[in-house]
This record gives structure tokens, sequence and C-alpha cells, in this order.
């Protein structure tokens, strides 16, 4: 096969033997410079010239890439601005051609009036087409792209140059990687130094719409900020299938706020961070280089440990003390054996991947039980040591802090807990967690696709349900433990038998997927909520739609309903909503959090309403006037999960930061941070004793966390 090289022709390809274009009827050339015989048509470049592919007669027929420069441009100013753009795409890969992910330069020339570019061939295919080919990308596909990509950008960026149009279409998947590395970065015909900035002329931006930033679409200015938010873009069409130029013809920048909205499948709250950054549209809120993406993507994450059985920590309880020399001697000694041993302050830690042997040798246990006024007398002692505080809304500022008398001893749901096990068995994430009433069975839904039942007496499992066809995102039980529901993001409710794990039905209305689940105390009623900015009712004796809850105007991340059966509330981005469960009427919009609200739980006695916020705060708000009157502030990162135990005296939360805390709701004091997931804490739950903890973690575990007598 030989190819004409008229850019204006129709239909190139030709046979060997032909002298002539058997479609345009132009001699064919049979070697560009004597040495490339081009063999097929690639790419048509849009009025500016064409790509083909050749194979290099010199080099054993070596395949090549051969650019050739034909602007089909009005007005000297847009032909010579083509003419420079094509010379700096030859300058550009002469510089930065070294690097295995960026094709190497073999020639730059001119012949019969054209200018032609000749560059290594990549053999793959770039990623429009593979997700054409194949369908959405996962968030495991796209962290290896942004890790496997990034360096390439850091490289380019470091010696002055900038892509202005990275794209789906402008990354190729090699075949075979080269040293490790699949992508390769192409099309540098719009890159450009950074010192140079261009004011381009009414239709010759360059980049491509909805891929490129503001400002450089509007002012034709590109720095390495500018190839970031292309970046993020290119992530945004690979996850969702749908392409950045369709919204920004119908939305403009504004579909950057709302781009989680177009998402069907859930995606981590890490990877929706950073590419939320990617996507800012004000230049300064952006990433300013690859290397701290880099950083965000690369921070460690541990192993999680093996099923421990580790040795219950001692309680120390901490009273005034004495005036007597040998009472002084015993509390010094007392302090120094303590210091070495215990952590004062519960924190983050990485999760133990030996049993409590390793502890033992190393002379670290688990932090103790400390009593407030123990904690406050330590703080005065110790340099350093900061007293837990909480904070007072403005509105509720007259409200004063109530503790618990140092004569009155702490109740028993403050008591310290201590991991009794590490249940293995998912493949994938654990989003959620449940506990059936009557403390029977735990319930565990994944993004492996399934469920998994165990028994919570001797926590071995029980069955897996197999029947989502992505991951399941959440899990409640009926009141009377017959029924589970689950949520998942294949937009489907499926309810399930629990004493048989038959199913039963499979819920369907949802447009995306379905975040969180609630059942009625009477359970009779469920609601779901979903991505698609919607809480839904359905009746669970009919298992028909009884009405669609519509007022959030962004994802729905989760659902409960006040004890009595008479609320329900949402939570969403910044806001939360109440609604009447009889007739479905908004009651009020409750606003406080500065970020997503992640989770919400009633107390037990309906009087509080707990909130989990990705600004990492968890809110305490008076269920009869919606007024918050304390923030928990401790977690280091987004807070997903909240609980109340069945006393309604502590708050179980589960974080981000790998750890879930304790909180005695009477002080407002952090008492214990349980350490042990080596990464995201999605759920927690209590069981109905009040005597456990479960939690459900990125990691692919579930642990059960135990009262130590």
């Amino acid at each position: 096969m030989i190819c004409c090289l008229n850019p204006d022709c129709p239909s190139p390809e030709n046979p060997d033997q032909n002298e002539f274009c058997q479609s345009c009827g132009v001699p064919l050339v049979r070697l560009l410079r004597g040495h490339y015989r081009i063999t097929k048509l690639l790419s048509d470049e849009g009025g500016f010239g064409r790509t083909y592919l050749a194979e290099d007669l010199d080099k054993l027929d070596e395949l090549c890439v051969v650019k050739q420069l034909a602007p089909k441009v009005q007005g000297t100013w847009a032909i010579k601005k083509a003419v420079e753009l094509f010379k700096e795409e030859a300058k550009r890969l002469q510089e930065l051609g070294e690097h295995p992910q960026i094709p190497t330069l073999l020639a730059y020339f001119e012949e019969d009036n054209y200018l032609y570019l000749v560059q290594q061939f990549i053999n793959g295919e770039n990623l429009f087409k593979e997700l054409e080919k194949l369908g959405k990308f996962s968030e495991t596909q796209i962290r290896e792209l942004l890790l496997d990509l990034l360096p390439v950008l850091q490289y380019i960026h470091e010696r002055g140059v900038i892509h202005r149009d990275i794209k789906p279409q402008n990354i190729i998947r090699r075949s075979p990687p080269v040293q490790g590395r699949e992508l390769t970065l192409i099309d540098f015909g719009a890159s450009k130094q950074l010192t140079v900035t261009v004011q381009p002329e009414p239709g010759t931006t360059i980049g491509s719409h909805g891929y490129s930033p503001l400002e450089q679409i509007q002012h034709g200015e590109a720095y390495p900020a500018s190839d970031l938010f292309s970046l993020g873009a290119s992530c945004f069409h690979l996850l969702t299938g749908i392409t950045p130029f369709q919204l920004w013809s119908e939305h403009g920048y504004s579909w950057v706020n709302n781009w989680r909205k177009y998402l069907t499948s859930p995606i981590s709250w890490e990877l929706t961070q950073v590419i939320d950054k990617l996507l800012k549209k004000d230049i300064q809120d952006r990433y300013q280089s690859a290397v701290e993406i880099l950083e965000d993507l690369r921070k460690p994450v541990a192993p999680p440990p093996p099923p421990t059985q580790p040795i219950p920590p001692p309680i120390i309880k901490l009273g005034k003390a004495k005036s007597t020399k040998a009472q002084s001697a015993k509390t010094k000694s007392a302090k120094t054996k303590s210091a070495q041993q215990v952590p004062l302050i519960p924190r983050p830690t990485p999760p133990q991947t030996t049993v409590s042997l390793r502890q033992k040798k190393e002379k670290k246990l688990l932090p103790l039980l400390l009593t407030s006024s123990a904690i406050a007398s330590l703080a005065m002692v110790l340099a350093g040591i900061g007293y837990w505080q909480f904070h007072h809304h403005q509105q509720t500022a007259n409200l004063t802090n109530t503790t618990v008398p140092k004569s009155q001893s702490q109740p028993t749901s403050l008591e310290s807990f201590v991991l009794a096990e590490t249940l293995t068995g998912h493949s994938g994430v654990v989003r959620a967690v449940a506990v059936s009433p009557n403390g029977k069975i735990m319930v565990s839904g994944s993004a492996d696709k399934t469920i998994k039942l165990w028994n919570l007496a001797n926590r071995e499992a029980i069955r897996t349900l197999n029947g989502h066809k992505d991951w399941v995102v959440a899990l409640a039980i009926s009141p009377d433990s017959t029924i589970l529901a689950s949520g998942s993001s294949d937009k489907t409710i499926k309810l399930w038998n629990l004493e048989t794990g038959e199913l039963i039905a499979t819920l369907k209305g949802h447009k995306n997927w379905v975040s969180s689940l609630a059942f009625s105390p009477d359970g009779k009623t469920l609601a779901s909520a979903s991505a698609d900015e919607t809480v839904k009712l359905w009746n669970v004796k009919t298992l028909e739609e009884i009405r669609s809850l519509k007022g959030h105007t962004n994802d729905v991340n989760t659902v409960t309903i006040s004890p009595d059966g008479k609320t329900i509330a949402s939570g969403s981005f910044r806001d939360m909503k109440l609604w009447n469960l009889a007739n479905g009427v908004q009651m009020r919009t409750i606003k406080g959090h500065n970020d997503w609200v992640m989770s919400l739980a009633f107390s037990p006695d309906g009087k509080t309403l707990a909130s989990g916020s990705s600004d990492k705060k968890i809110t305490l708000w008076n269920t009869r006037d919606a007024a918050p009157y304390r923030v928990l502030d401790g977690h280091s990162k987004e807070v997903f999960s909240v609980a109340f135990s069945p006393d309604g005296q502590t708050l179980a939360s589960g974080s981000g930061d790998s750890t879930v805390k304790l909180w005695n709701l009477a002080t407002a004091e952090e008492i214990r941070t349980l350490t042990g997931h080596g990464d995201i804490v999605y759920s927690v739950a209590f069981t109905p004793d009040g005597k456990s903890v479960i939690s459900g973690s990125k990691d692919n575990t579930i642990k059960i966390w135990q009262l130590s007598r």
C-alpha cells in the first residue's frame, strides 16, 4: 500500500503498483526524501495537515510517523503561526525525545513546498480508542494513569515546556511497555516555552475546548497548572465516558463544580480530592506542579494486619497525688513507667503487622483510658501535650460545658475498647457494615460486588451474597432482623432474606449509584439516598416506590430516619435536609459544614442528630430547633461514618485518617483513638449491647473492637 501526499485527497491509500492516485490523480511519491515510504493515513489535523504511517527503508523498514504541515488558513499571520508551531514541535521533540515516554524526533525537512516532521512510531492505542472499546476506566486504572504520566509532565515542565493539549487522544498505551512504563505523551504541536505568552487572534486559540483551562482559552496563557487541568479533565472523561467538550458546550466551566454527579461508580475520597483540585477553575486554586500530585498519590499505606488476639491493656486510674514522700516517689515511678509504655495522647499510627508480642518487646501498649480530670492534670505537667477541646457555634455560645463530676464514675459505654478480631475475606474495599438488631449477624458490603454475612458469636462467615454488578455501597437491616437491604453503584437496591440469603426483590428507580439506606422503626418503609440528588421511599411489603424527595442540588451521600419514625434526615454538599416521613414534605434545610456531609445518625432518644463531614468535623445538632451545640474536632481527614452507642452516651466515628474515634457526648471529649486499619475507615456500627464496635475499611478488612473491663 502507498499513500497519496496530497493533503486534499479524499481517499489517499493506493495499491503499490499505482503511479498516480486513483482518487485525486496526483502523482504518487514513492519515497519521501528518498527513504520514507508512506503507507497509511493515521489522522487528518483539521485543516493544518495530515499524519501518516511510514516505513524507513534505511532502517530495515522500521515504522515511523510522518507529520505533514499544509495549513488551510487565511491570512499571513495564521500561516506564519502554524509554521511557527510546527517548528516548535520539532524543537520540543528534539529536546525532550530522550525521555522514554516522549516520541523521538527522527527528521525535520521541507519538500515540495510542504514541511515534514518524522518521529518515532509508538506501537499501541490511544486512550480515547481504548475507552470506546473497553468502556469506562476504574479508579485503579486512573491512579495508574496518573502515576505513569505525572513524571512525564514533571520532566517537560522542569525544562520550560508546556504541552497545552493533553487529552485521551494524545496519550498512547504502548505495547509492550518500555522500562516498565506503558503511557506515552504525543502531539507536542501546541507546546510552547513558559516564558512566551501567546495572545492569539480570533479563531487561532490553541488547545481543546473542555480540556483546556480558562486562562488558556480566553487569554492564550499557559502554565504547568494549565496542563494539570487538562490532565484532570482527561481523567474525568475516562472515568465517566462523557467528553468535557460536551459539558463545556452546554454549561461553560460550571461543570467542573459538579463533576461528581456524572460518576456512575463511586471512587475514593482521596482520588476525588485530587481530581477536584486538578479541575479548579481558578489557576491559583489548582495544583501548581506534578510533584504535588505525586506526593498526594504516593502517601504510604501500610498493609492490613492479620487477625490478632491482642493483650488487653491495663486500665490505670489516676487520682490526686498524696503529699507523703512515699506516695510522691510511687507517683514519679508510675509516671516514668507510663511514659515508656503508653502514648499519652491517642493519635493515628501505622497498623501493627504482628501480634501483640511485638508490642510487648517494644514496650508499646495500646492507649489507656484516661478520665477528663486526669488528662487535665497531665496537661499541666507535661509540656507540649494539649488538652482536648471542643467548639461552640456562635449561635449557641450561651450554652455551657457540662462535665462529669469528679466523684461520678465513668459510664459503662466509655470503658476501653481493644481490637478483638480482624475479619478478612473480601477482595475489595469494605464500604459498608451493619449489625442485625438481634445482635446475631454482622453484614459487610464491598467493592468486590459481594455481601458477606458473619456470625457475631463465633465471628465466622455464614455465606456470601452475589447479585450486584458493581460496588456494594450501603447496607441496612430491618428492625425485626429478617430483611437485609443493599444499595450499589449499579443503581439498584436489593432486598434479601437475612436468614436464608435468598434474594427477595430488586428495586430500580435511581439514576445513579445508591449511597445510603435506612429502615423506618416499624420496618414498613425503606429510605434510599443516591448520587442522582434524590431520596426515595419504598414500601417494603409491596416493593413499590412511594415517592421521590427532591430538593438537593448535589449527590445525596447519607440518609437516616428518626427513632420516632417521623423525620428523615439527608446529607449532601454543605447541607442537610429534614423531611416529613409521612408526606415527604421538606421541613428544614440545615447548613453548617464547609464540605460534603458524609454520614448522619440520630441518637437513640431522637434529641440529637450527629453529622460527619469531609471538612474533618462532627457536629451535634439539637433536633428540636436544628441548632448546632457541639463540634467534635479531632480527625485529621474526612469523617465518613458516625454511629451512636445504644445508651446514647458515646459516638463512634470512622475517618479517612484510618482511625476510629470514640467520643464522650456528655463532655465532648475524645475518649479513645482505635488504630489498626491500614486505610480509610468507611463505616462504623455498634452492636446492640454496646460492647463492640464494628468497622469496615478500604484495606479490605473488617475489625471488631470490644470492651475491655
